[in-house]
């Protein structure tokens, strides 16, 4: 036999209690061990009166059978007061049911403007006072359960009642909302719309009938739908004489009467008036998002111009499977990409780096002696086809950008990226990626949920981290990131976050997916990129731009283990995820070769050579020290400094063993042009291919120098 539901500790508090439904909920609440609020103003049932007669005879039964409970008398309009009874006696309020009504029937045309107003004052207004005055506290204590009463006449409508009714459906707008919003706090609200005797029907209800649906027969829903085990959120319950039923919105398939640049007239509504109400496969939006998506669908097609039918579906069954037999196994068809510093630079602001942090500035200065390119950035490269339409383009698959979630995140890198790529001269394998993406409504079509291709996700280890970084995201932060590809207007655009389900936009996932990486590359490889082999994460909840990301950190072996955390909720972010980074021995047979493969490197060399003999007259019309830095590939491959400062000159391999006056940045293949006569330096430095920094002027020098003395 199934364990009795107790709610022993609750505090329950239940207005216009005094009598019908909302004594038998007081009395039953209290006989399973709930300590009661019973709140009756005391009047009769259009409202006129007060008195503590009701309240005080509901205590008293409660009292008597052991129970525990306190009465109050005011009107659910001073809903602070009537929570405030249930903290001075009992310290909290889990749970409220929304019960106190009254009526005032008439036709539409002889409803005064009092009785519209007292009804909306006393139901929907009524219930938002106590329920607002309940909220703050069940927030606190990440546990609430609310029940509001609406009625069968709100949802069906009734003769006589049209204050009443479009109080009663307020209620069911104000629950679903509620729902929602109160959802990660563990607060979870319902609707029932109850058939029982009570004072209220009296004047509508024969007395037998009245006398047969006993309130006894609704109170079990109640003390289900708010006892702590129930997962119900949302729902709305017609319930009387020992029936309940569920009720949910149904809509039909509807028809498209809009095509792309041409006017819709009301003669295309009536040609598919029939279409429009047919029932037929109807579907049953739970959500805005569902009720929405299929509009955003069909406006999407519509502005592309990619024929819509005048049946907009949803998908039956079986018109899903075949219709998704092209999408088993699609290809994107092939992308070319190019970007420079600026993008790479952008990216790196956008996933966080700042000049705050010093070793941050390799990230976002061009002119850094050792500029990178922030190895996550290579998801930027690899997105570029998805970002461009591609999953609009998959055939039998209709996507929704506002039902689009991204799963999980693989980079695998083979070479460090480029600080730029302008073209290619020949084929080179540098990044892998691979996406996990859910497009919510857009399943049904069979086949395995995974693939043996797919990186697994991996657990964290069951210890304390090893480290651990924070980093406060700006409340601009994805209107930064969207700024390297991804124009989801999700994640900037509040109405459409709305119909997303999010009360304001989120951050993008692989922006916090930059953020997490970077912490991982700062504290456990010194920001060396050339040490960053792969990353995979798993996205598990949303973050507001704003909030502090906290990257959790396990080192074991070459593979490090993480997981990011929103710090102002606890919640995780990322899950499951790990960076493996190549091991320190293995750098040097990575990088290019500083003798051999640099052309540069014969250059420094016969510079060095001469200088032996004559350094010493050229010291004396330079007195400065240059310090180059050549990169291949994007990457620093190999530093020289020309010392002509200093006793008779030098040229040697490395760093300056002091301070250089002047740094000066290119490519191996540049330095060559430069030296050759073929590129000029100033034209060099003004579209980016040379770099430098210091005493700028004192390169102006370095021309005669390479005139004279670096003819090979």
């Amino acid at each position: 036999m199934a364990s009795l539901l107790r709610f022993d500790g609750r505090v329950v508090l239940v207005t216009g209690a005094g009598g019908g439904l909302g004594r038998a909920y007081a009395l039953a609440f209290a006989e399973r061990g709930a300590l009661v609020v019973v709140n009756d103003l005391g009047g009769d049932f259009t409202g006129v009166g007060k008195g503590s007669f009701a309240a005080d005879k509901v205590v008293e039964e409660i009292r008597k059978k052991g129970g525990k409970a306190v009465a109050n008398y005011d009107s659910v309009e001073a809903g602070e007061k009537i929570v405030k009874t249930a903290l001075d006696a009992f310290g909290r309020i889990d749970v409220v049911v929304n019960n106190a009504g009254i009526l005032r029937d008439h036709s539409f045309a002889r409803i005064s403007d009092e009785d519209w107003d007292i009804i909306h004052r006393v139901h929907l207004r009524g219930s938002f006072q106590v329920t607002r005055a309940a909220w703050d506290h069940m927030k606190k204590q990440k546990y609430g359960r609310i029940i509001m009463t609406s009625s069968a006449s709100g949802i069906y409508g009734n003769f006589g009642q049209a204050n009443y009714t479009a109080a009663k459906l307020g209620l069911l707008g104000l629950s679903n909302t509620l729902a929602i919003e109160g959802n990660k706090y563990n607060i979870h609200c319902n609707t029932i719309a109850p058939t029982a005797g009570s004072r209220m029907t009296q004047t509508v209800l024969p007395e037998d009938i009245v006398e047969a649906l006993k309130p006894d027969y609704v109170a079990p829903l109640v003390l289900w739908l708010c006892h702590e085990s129930c997962e119900e959120n949302g729902g709305l319950f017609e319930v009387g004489a020992g029936w309940i039923g569920k009720l949910r919105w149904e809509r039909t398939l509807g028809a498209t009467v809009r095509q792309k640049n041409q006017p819709m007239t009301p003669e295309a509504v009536k040609a598919n008036w029939k279409k429009i109400c047919d029932f037929h496969n109807a579907s049953k939006p739970h959500t805005i998002q569902e009720s929405t998506g299929g509009i955003l669908e069909v406006l999407s097609k519509i502005d592309s111009g990619g024929g819509v039918s005048t049946n907009h579906t949803s998908h039956t069954a079986s018109a899903a499977t075949s219709g998704f037999a092209g999408a088993i196994g699609h290809k994107f068809p092939p992308f070319s990409s190019t970007y420079t510093e600026l993008e790479t630079i952008m990216y790196a602001l956008g996933v966080g780096a700042s000049i705050k942090n010093p070793k941050d500035l390799k990230f976002i200065y061009e002119g850094s002696s050792d500029f990178s390119c922030l190895p996550t950035f290579g998801v930027i490269i690899g997105q570029k086809s998805i970002m461009d339409g591609g999953l609009a383009d998959i055939p039998g698959l209709s996507v929704n950008l506002a039902k689009v979630l991204h799963g999980e995140q693989y980079l695998e890198l083979y070479k460090p990226l480029p600080r730029a790529v302008y073209s290619y001269s020949e084929k080179e394998l540098i990044c892998y990626n691979q996406f996990s993406v859910f497009v919510v409504g857009s399943g049904g079509f069979g086949g395995k949920r995974t693939s043996d291709k797919a990186k697994v996700a991996v657990a964290i280890p069951n210890r304390p981290p090893d480290a651990v970084l924070t980093d406060t995201t700006s409340l601009n932060q994805a209107a930064l990131y969207r700024l390297s590809g991804d124009w989801n207007p999700l994640h900037v655009d509040p109405n459409f976050a709305s119909l997303a389900g999010f009360n304001k936009p989120i951050l993008h996932g692989l922006c916090t997916f930059g953020f997490s990486a970077r912490h991982v590359l700062q504290q456990f490889a010194d920001n060396d990129v050339s040490r960053f082999k792969a990353i995979k994460v798993r996205f598990a909840k949303p973050v507001y731009p704003g909030q502090t990301l906290q990257t959790e950190m396990w080192k074991e072996g070459n593979r490090i283990h993480f997981q990011t955390k929103v710090q102002e909720t606890g919640d995780i972010v990322i899950s499951n995820a790990y960076v493996d980074l190549t091991p320190t021995s293995d750098i040097s047979a990575k990088t290019p070769s500083e003798s051999g493969e640099l052309q540069s490197t014969l250059v420094f060399a016969e510079l060095s050579r001469r200088f032996k003999d004559i350094g010493h007259q050229i010291v004396k019309e330079v007195n400065a020290v240059f310090e180059w830095h050549i990169t291949k590939g994007g990457n620093i491959a190999t530093k020289w400094t020309i010392d002509l400062k200093n006793d008779s000159g030098k040229v040697y391999e490395g760093p300056a063993k002091g301070s250089a006056d002047t740094t000066i940045i290119l490519s191996d293949e540049d330095f060559m042009e430069v030296v050759l006569g073929k590129l000029d330096p100033q034209k060099a430095f003004f579209n980016g291919r040379l770099k430098a920094r210091g005493n700028i002027m004192l390169s102006k020098k370095l021309q005669k120098i390479f005139k004279d003395y670096a003819k090979l």
